[in-house]
């Protein structure tokens, strides 16, 4: 199992009171699996993706990722498996406007102490991968949404994480790139990247190998509720 969570709350004080986010939730994934989380805005679907991906820490409960508990685990460790074990897309692509299609991608490689000329070569490679072989050196001004988000993805990708986080990815495209993104994700998985998507949108979720529906904090058991549910 590649990633376990029991028991998972967050909660955030508000004046006197207590605001509970995320409600005694539990999460198996295996490797390879290819799971969406979906929900409304406000449901806890975020809060959920952030401590997936160490970006925040729950208030209570157990989460084990690759084997190890990082429930409690320090900033500087959290840090670590950010940039070894996992990978990060987003709705924004939060590419730097200066840097190149490929140094774009290469930059999580300078942070692992990749040379340069490896760094490139491994860039201009995974950018082939995402069908951006011809677009290597082109600025992120010079690319279309569905471009920049695949840059994303081979940025995302270019550490080889065992585990592909994806929020809202196509909620900032239109329909044709969508799908374009979503047929990579597809193509990803299959070829045994384990990715969660967190998405709002049915067409979206229903791409997924498994869906489980987060509702009012609280994920709700694999089957309950439909896709095409109205919140």
């Amino acid at each position: 199992m590649l990633l376990e969570m029991n028991n998972i709350c967050k909660e955030y004080p508000q004046g006197r009171e207590v605001v509970k986010i995320l409600k005694n939730v539990d999460l198996a994934i295996d490797q390879g699996d290819y799971l969406a989380i979906m929900g409304p805005s406000g449901s806890g679907k975020t809060t959920l993706m952030n401590i997936i991906g160490c970006l925040d820490v729950a208030t209570s409960g157990t989460y084990r990722l690759d084997g190890e508990d990082i429930s409690r685990a320090s900033e500087n460790r959290l840090a670590d498996v950010r940039n070894s074990t996992l990978g990060f897309v987003f709705q924004s692509f939060y590419l730097l406007p200066k840097m190149t299609a490929r140094e774009n991608v290469a930059l999580p490689l300078l942070y692992a102490g990749v040379k340069k000329r490896a760094r490139l070569r491994r860039a201009a490679e995974a950018l082939r991968m995402v069908g951006l072989g011809d677009r290597i050196d082109f600025m992120p001004n010079q690319l279309s949404g569905g471009q920049q988000q695949r840059v994303a993805i081979a940025r995302a990708m270019i550490n080889e994480p065992k585990l592909l986080l994806a929020d809202e990815p196509t909620g900032a495209l239109d329909s044709a790139s969508g799908h374009q993104v979503m047929d990579l994700f597809d193509e990803l998985n299959d070829k045994g990247t384990t990715i969660v998507l967190i998405t709002h949108e049915p067409a979206v979720g229903q791409r997924a190998r498994r869906l489980r529906r987060i509702l009012d904090g609280r994920l709700l058991a694999e089957g309950e509720g439909g896709v095409g549910d109205a919140w």
